[in-house]
């Protein structure tokens, strides 16, 4: 019976053990507005209900916030991704909490309007830091009408967001913008999706600015000095014309989108990525 009861003791030793030993959880944090444009509220909702499924099947753990206050130094000294569901932190404080965070080996993911800064409008360009250095896209300079689908095509089929994905998939829809700045010219970025041509002409107007019929349109890139992606890609489309607001389009409903995203969180998650400096 001691014989019995030692074993006992020994799997159970070995096993707390083990425990002891395994890796703790990556925590992801995603910070979002959600306020003013429908399209916008909308992803945010999708994007964080999907977020929270993922991570329970997945085993990260993922919290969510609206207040951009919480990103500080403390809050982001056991933070493993930091997520941008819509909006930029606005506070000189959160910023600089923000760039030390980046500049110091974290990691970051956003999506769509995070990128967006036009002067004269509620979100000018007053952070070089963000939209030059580190997203090196500039100001917005225009967009697609109504929101639809595009045929993308993968600009670099080796990197670990990509190397699963066919040449071309279609997207779910999405308002699709251009930006400032040429990402071709900048050696710092990896531009890896791309519209194809064969979606022209793309957007369905009534303005003639907003239906594309030809150019180069970067949708997915990374900067080679930091942990991070950028996905020009969450705003789902609206019946803003009846006056509901009725969801017509989920940016989720995409086996082939997905897993570019599923594959993305995990790369910047992974703890031999290294920056390039």
């Amino acid at each position: 019976m001691s014989r019995i009861i030692l074993l006992i003791l020994f799997i159970c030793c070995f096993s707390f053990h083990l425990l002891a030993q395994s890796p703790a959880k990556s925590r992801v944090v995603a910070f979002y507005t959600g306020k003013n444009d429908p399209a916008h509220v909308s992803f945010v909702h999708e994007a964080d209900r999907w977020l929270t499924q993922l991570a329970k099947d997945s085993c990260f753990e993922y919290e969510s916030t609206n207040d951009w206050n919480e990103l500080n130094k403390d809050n982001l000294s056991n933070v493993d991704l930091v997520v941008f569901l819509d909006t930029r932190p606005d506070t000189l404080s959160n910023r600089q909490a923000f760039q030390n965070y980046m500049e110091n080996g974290g990691a970051w993911l956003g999506f769509h309007f995070c990128a967006f800064a036009l002067n004269g409008s509620s979100y000018p360009q007053n952070w070089d830091w963000y939209h030059e250095t580190f997203l090196g896209s500039g100001q917005y300079k225009g967009n697609t009408w109504r929101p639809t689908t595009a045929m993308l095509k993968v600009e670099n089929n080796s990197h670990p967001v990509t190397n699963d994905l066919p040449n071309n998939f279609e997207a779910s829809p999405n308002e699709w913008y251009s930006w400032e700045n040429d990402l071709r010219e900048n050696p710092d970025i990896d531009i890896l999706v791309s519209i194809d041509s064969s979606s022209f002409p793309l957007g369905t107007g009534p303005k003639k600015h907003e239906v594309w019929h030809d150019g180069y349109y970067p949708v997915v890139w990374s900067n080679r000095r930091f942990k991070m992606l950028y996905i020009n890609m969450g705003h789902n489309d609206i019946d803003y014309e009846s006056g509901t607001n009725k969801e017509l389009s989920f940016t989720f409903n995409n086996t082939v989108q997905n897993k570019m995203v599923i594959d993305a969180l995990f790369w910047l998650m992974s703890a031999d990525l290294t920056p390039q400096k």
